[in-house]
């Protein structure tokens, strides 16, 4: 679950930074889509290195999965019966809602966002268009409902994120001593500037500061 999850976060801060590039101009976002599909040529073929990245995701999101059935499956197993005095704890309430739920929410948010803005098949510009207007146009203020979608998956993201790098620290054993409380502001500072940074892109569309 820990590695796993070590594999995403990389992935979602090299995938923020990569988006924020549309702040440069259309030319530089546009050039940086390209570099993802040519980078290693000419030693390898077109599209090779990001077919690997691809990959390892894959393996990645699938291991993560896993991980948090069968630990939910051994959580049961060992505690068949439940406590006889009833009290709110973390593993009932916070973990829960975000964990669980919140995760079904990002698969969903992750199945239309390869469809809106990869594919373009429900993206009014279509996969044709160059990278920059599939996002204005997947943004536009006509369509605020995937907005407002983005924004609220992407909370959710921020809340399984901060609870997920918090049990990753515990798990591999960083979260001893003085080290406890620094983690734990690391992991709510690294979540709020990611759910931001991946936030700043569709809002900025919205509000007309990037078309």
């Amino acid at each position: 679950m820990a590695v796993s999850g070590a594999v995403l976060v990389l992935f979602l801060i090299g995938h923020m930074v990569g988006n924020l590039k549309i702040f440069l101009g259309e030319g530089t976002f546009n050039s940086y889509a390209e570099w993802l599909r040519t980078v290693g040529e000419p030693a390898l073929p077109a599209r090779t290195m990001l077919t690997l990245t691809e990959i390892v995701l894959a393996l990645a999101v699938i291991a993560h999965m896993w991980s948090a059935v069968s630990l939910a499956r051994r959580a049961a197993k060992a505690r068949p019966v439940k406590y006889a005095a009833r009290r709110k704890s973390q593993a009932n309430g916070y973990v829960v809602h975000t964990m669980r739920y919140g995760g079904v929410i990002i698969v969903l948010f992750v199945v239309w966002h390869l469809l809106d803005l990869t594919f373009g098949a429900v993206n009014p510009k279509g996969y044709d268009a160059t990278p920059y207007d599939r996002v204005v146009a997947g943004f536009d203020p006509s369509r605020w409902w995937v907005t407002a979608f983005y924004v609220v998956a992407l909370v959710m993201v921020g809340l399984h994120l901060r609870h997920g790098l918090w049990s990753a620290f515990q798990t591999l054993g960083l979260a001893n001593g003085r080290a406890r409380h620094l983690l734990n502001v690391g992991a709510a500072v690294l979540s709020t500037l990611l759910v931001l940074g991946f936030l700043a892109v569709p809002l900025a569309v919205m509000i007309g500061a990037v078309k």
